[in-house]
């Protein structure tokens, strides 16, 4: 905490920048669990998820799925290359309200093209924490 203070102050190369602010998140972390302990405090966290990495043939489906956890329970969002999805005639995300805590969705694409390939990504929020999973997929081509 002291080296955090410090580098405010002072001029500090880089590593020591770098530490100091590892050491600070650290701290922030250990802040908000013992407020959420105290309070009960659940914030958004993603406990399911597909896998990182899938593949998937020109045409055919691509579903992806994340299930979190929270309290209030989470609002999840999709994202592609870190631009958030929107419905379209090809695209539909289905959302099922688990408990009061939890919360299921699962996106899909069909039919899936080339376009399609890319970085995906589900983020679940509610008001104490953002949490997110990533996924990457390409495209196949089936030969018949």
């Amino acid at each position: 905490m002291n080296l955090f203070f410090k580098c405010i102050n002072k001029k500090c190369n880089r590593e020591t920048k770098r530490k100091a602010v590892n050491v600070m998140e650290e701290v922030i972390q250990r802040w908000y669990k013992k407020v959420g302990e105290l309070y009960n405090i659940q914030a958004a966290k993603i406990t399911n998820w597909s896998h990182f990495e899938s593949e998937y043939i020109l045409g055919r489906k691509i579903v992806f799925m994340c299930t979190a956890k929270g309290d209030p329970r989470p609002h999840i969002t999709w994202y592609k290359n870190g631009i958030e999805l929107y419905a379209h005639s090809f695209f539909q995300v289905h959302e099922w309200f688990l408990s009061d805590t939890e919360v299921k969705s699962k996106m899909e694409i069909d039919p899936a093209t080339q376009m399609d390939a890319g970085y995906y990504e589900c983020q679940a929020d509610n008001q104490y924490a953002i949490d997110f999973k990533a996924f990457r997929t390409d495209y196949s081509i089936e030969f018949d």
